[in-house]
């Protein structure tokens, strides 16, 4: 099969990381655009990517692209793709997209075009005058930009932040690829003390245990394209024994703290289902008293931050406390992120470094002390 292209959308600050992901993966001309990087490969580098990605939200096969300034042109593009090689007579294909800055901007007329469209195609090419879409779901994703269209399918399903281990969150849950993006920057590889004073329901730290073991995060989860009839079931347990080849062993000093015996609670059972509770110690401690762990190490952390006024004025009292309690803090690193642009102030010393990085829609920056 000749090399199909991807795309894998990723939060924004977070796309060179996905793109050494990508390379480390050993997948070919590997692309960093904003919000999302390109790579070539066939159909095993597509599951390769699902699952030993943790920083990317999904995988995105690209069918085609073309200039789309006018339905008329929309239907003639998503007409002429190819897309009997992948979708069978029976194939459910939903439509979803969006544009931007583009003469077509209803979404759901676009929908509907891309789905008139894909349907005569298909039932062209099967001689069928209606398809039964009664089988697998094959997800059709449009995105429209400046009058040029790109046609998907989506290969994840459910967002790759999905790991499958979240049975429940607290209020405010850092998603996973975040956290793993957080885990990175701080270069922790399981040599050193790993702790978050703000566990919540335990996301970094178990982030923090997957890149200590190399574990492949989606190995606890399944994918669209495992269903499709095009891409064989040899092709998926291939690569997942190839992903469980590369896992480490060995002992790690993992700690999650927090203050709320509930969110503890959460995290222990979070922790489990991951199949890492074993490497982390839980207990429940307030991190602007609690004595620091002993030994030094790397701290990771996402501190209450609120977005409402109260919320923000309460926050920023936490951060002047945690500075203090830092200030003596030698041999820890520290990675903190927030949304409080004021941040270094409240904490009592500027960063070494900083960079922007998105929690969902809510701009922040991980401030960096080491």
């Amino acid at each position: 099969m000749e090399l199909l292209t991807y795309s894998v959308p990723c939060l924004f600050g977070l796309e060179g990381l996905v793109g050494d992901e990508l390379r480390r993966m050993d997948l070919k001309n590997v692309r960093v655009e904003n919000g999302r990087v390109l790579f070539d490969g066939d159909l095993a580098a597509m599951a390769r990517a699902n699952l030993r990605l943790r920083m990317g939200e999904r995988v995105l096969l690209r069918l085609g692209t073309f200039p789309a300034g006018t339905f008329e042109e929309l239907f003639q593009g998503v007409l002429a793709l190819p897309l009997e090689e992948f979708i069978p007579k029976n194939g459910a294909f939903p439509v979803k997209g969006h544009t931007l800055n583009s003469r077509l901007h209803s979404v759901p007329d676009c929908q509907a075009i891309v789905k008139k469209a894909a349907a005569k195609r298909l039932g062209e090419k099967y001689r069928l005058s209606w398809l039964p879409e009664d089988r697998e779901t094959y997800q059709l994703q449009f995105a429209i930009m400046k009058d040029q269209a790109e046609i998907f399918l989506d290969t994840s399903g459910p967002g790759l932040h999905k790991r499958g281990w979240r049975a429940v969150g607290n209020d405010a849950p850092l998603r996973e690829t975040l956290a793993a993006a957080m885990v990175t920057l701080a270069r922790y590889r399981g040599r050193d003390t790993f702790w978050d004073p703000f566990c919540g329901s335990g996301t970094i730290v178990i982030e923090a245990a997957l890149a200590a073991l190399n574990r492949a995060p989606g190995l606890g989860r399944r994918f669209a394209a495992e269903q499709w009839r095009s891409v064989p079931q040899d092709l998926w347990q291939a690569e997942r024994r190839a992903a469980m080849d590369r896992e480490f062993r060995g002992d790690y000093r993992i700690l999650g703290r927090d203050n709320d015996p509930e969110s503890l609670a959460i995290a222990r059972s979070n922790a489990k289902k991951a199949g890492v509770a074993h490497l982390i110690d839980f207990a429940e401690a307030d991190a602007t008293r609690a004595p620091l762990p002993e030994g030094g190490g790397v701290l990771v952390c996402n501190p209450p931050y609120g977005e409402r006024m109260l919320e923000q004025r309460s926050a920023q009292r936490l951060y002047q406390q945690l500075g203090r309690r830092l200030a003596d803090a030698a041999g820890w690193k520290q990675y903190i992120i927030s949304s409080e642009p004021e941040f270094e102030r409240y904490f009592g010393k500027p960063a070494v470094k900083k960079r922007k990085l998105y929690n969902g829609m809510i701009l922040c920056n991980l401030y960096m002390y080491f």
